[in-house]
């Protein structure tokens, strides 16, 4: 982890900063964090999964996605989805130097921070723009084939729509051959399936197992909960970051002892298991209990159903 990263005055007032600017503080918050955050380096090419930039700069999924979508445009950074690894393009300048010259002992540590890289598609780009000036030697290839998204969020979701206007299309083929009356009716899909299938796909784009993900939502929604909501997905990642655990295996842990949602704590104080069972032996809501409640529901929708059990256990206490 490094302790510090250089900050110029020129971001703020550069024309790169004057974009940022202008495209809001999501922008210049996300550009701030790439620049020094922990798992950045002095090349400015790193992993970088989108959730850590969610938690650690406590903009959420949402505004993290948009300020750093809106740092690509701007050409402050690249990212490519696939490997969750992102290319501050003129980051290793400002970091190291324009140029360096032969016996300077970083040249050896560059090449060595350049050849340990996880697989990305920018390996072969970085090495051709700053071979000469850092008197690198190697030489990787962007292997594996990946794709830059414009959204980092919502390139999973594309191939699903494109598989439902596929059979969409199918099915307006097959009614030609339908008599009259039948092509009246025309098959479509629930809006909740559509609504799931795009859950899964944000999920798997956080790094669930689709089955773990399926799994999950299946319960979710028996236990009352009809939608993976927004504040759902941001409570999962902030929640799943306390306990040290990667989304995968908090949606992984969170089918398997059918919980509704996930907490950290449950984690410490090993009482998730506990907590589910806790769920239908909870005693009915009485008085002030009861309204509380009640208008939390009403207040949040959905999302109560991610918290009311905390609520509901607070509520048996009192009562």
């Amino acid at each position: 982890m490094r302790d510090y990263g250089k900050v110029t005055a020129k971001f703020w007032i550069g024309a790169t900063g004057k974009k940022l600017r202008a495209a809001g503080m999501e922008a210049q918050i996300v550009s701030m964090y790439l620049i020094t955050c922990p798992s950045s380096n002095m090349l400015g090419l790193f992993y970088c999964p989108v959730m850590f930039i969610a938690h650690e700069t406590g903009l959420g999924l949402g505004g993290a996605s948009k300020g750093l979508q809106s740092a690509i445009d701007a050409g402050f950074c690249r990212y490519d989805h696939d490997s969750e690894v992102v290319w501050v393009v003129e980051m290793a300048t400002h970091q190291i130097a324009d140029h360096l010259k032969q016996g300077d002992n970083r040249v050896k540590g560059i090449q060595n921070e350049y050849d340990s890289l996880p697989d990305n598609r920018f390996l072969a780009e970085f090495h051709d723009k700053y071979a000469d000036a850092f008197l690198m030697t190697n030489k990787r290839d962007s292997s594996v084939e990946t794709g830059e998204s414009a959204s980092p969020l919502q390139a999973p979701s594309k191939p699903l729509r494109s598989q439902e206007q596929e059979q969409e299309q199918e099915q307006e083929q097959e009614q030609e051959h339908l008599p009259q009356a039948a092509k009246s009716v025309k098959p479509t899909r629930n809006s909740h399936g559509k609504q799931n299938d795009q859950a899964i796909a944000e999920l798997m784009s956080l790094g669930a197992d689709e089955q773990h993900a399926t799994d999950w939502l299946t319960t979710r929604k028996a236990k009352g909960a009809k939608t993976l909501t927004r504040t759902a997905i941001e409570s999962l990642i902030n929640e799943s970051a306390k306990a040290g655990l990667t989304v995968a295996k908090a949606v992984e842990m969170s089918a398997a002892n059918e919980w509704r949602g996930f907490r950290a704590d449950w984690l410490e104080n090993k009482s998730g298991a506990n907590h589910a069972n806790n769920q239908n032996n909870t005693k009915p809501l009485k008085g002030f209990d009861a309204v509380y409640a009640a208008n939390a529901a009403a207040a949040y929708g959905d999302d109560f159903a991610d918290f009311d059990d905390s609520i509901q256990v607070e509520c048996t206490r009192v009562g």
